[in-house]
């Protein structure tokens, strides 16, 4: 008996221990994706110029004088980090996560990690778009999966989220997979094809070229049992300020417009982002 209690004890304290420990084995694997993006060597520094937006759409051309882009180094990469930043999860849970992102600007690749906890337990989650294919994977106490989903749908998902944060890290709208077609004085629409995938969706902007938001009902809301619902897709654009010279937002939310209603599942509490570019 007093053998059983003893080893029950242990496996415990073992438990307790691992979960408590930073090491694990999803953050790792994000870390080791973004390390290896990062030592890529980048090319010659080239800065904006007015010649890049010759043929653009005048709304798209207003944006990139309005947050003073034009004479700045142009980006290879851009990592943004929010924290304690509400996740809706379903109508009766809600969670708060810190979340971090890695955009690619070559080509449109994606990598984000997520952390939380789900009743004390560690639950993490990791977002990928590489190669033209996407997935995203759910993981309780570090080894324990919940999810992993996978297949078009969520490869054009995740294309499309790479095309809506395309103008938060502007040298990505300039790439030549980019295609761009006015639409009147505010919104313009923006079209991308990669690996035989093509997403499209639209941007509006005020009257003064600040970003408001982006559009798509080329994104499927898939839960984490694979359901798929289909609805429009929304990322909002808030209280823009001044980072090194350069204006961005503030905040960045999430928004399904569901056909019972809209629902801000990402950012709902408006935390700031931090912003960061290579």
């Amino acid at each position: 008996m007093w053998i059983t209690a003893t080893i029950i004890v242990s496996l415990v304290l073992a438990i307790v221990i691992f979960l408590s420990i930073p090491f694990s084995p999803v953050k790792s694997g994000f870390n080791n994706i973004v390390d290896k993006k990062i030592e890529i060597p980048a090319k010659e520094t080239e800065l904006f110029t007015e010649t890049d937006l010759k043929g653009l759409p005048e709304p798209l051309q207003r944006y990139f004088r309005y947050c003073r882009y034009l004479g700045t180094p142009k980006m290879t990469y851009m990592i943004a980090s929010f924290n304690n930043v509400n996740f809706y999860m379903s109508e009766s849970k809600i969670i708060k996560i810190n979340y971090q992102q890695f955009n690619l600007v070559e080509r449109p690749e994606r990598f984000a990690l997520i952390t939380s906890s789900i009743m004390g337990i560690p639950f993490e989650g990791l977002d990928l778009f590489k190669n033209g294919k996407g997935s995203m994977k759910g993981v309780l106490a570090k080894i324990i999966p919940l999810f992993n989903q996978q297949g078009v749908s969520m490869d054009r998902a995740c294309l499309v989220t790479w095309l809506a944060e395309c103008l938060i890290v502007p040298s990505a709208a300039l790439q030549e997979f980019v295609k761009w077609e006015t639409i009147d004085d505010t919104k313009v629409k923006a079209v991308i094809e990669w690996n035989g995938i093509n997403v499209s969706g639209i941007f509006t902007f005020r009257e003064n070229g600040e970003l408001l938001s982006f559009r798509t009902s080329d994104r499927t809301a898939i839960d984490m049992n694979g359901k798929e619902t289909k609805a429009d897709w929304s990322a909002y654009f808030l209280g823009y300020h001044e980072v090194n010279e350069i204006l961005q937002p503030k905040v960045l939310q999430s928004v399904w417009h569901y056909q019972d209603g809209d629902c801000i599942y990402f950012n709902q509490n408006e935390r700031e982002v931090s912003i960061r570019y290579q």
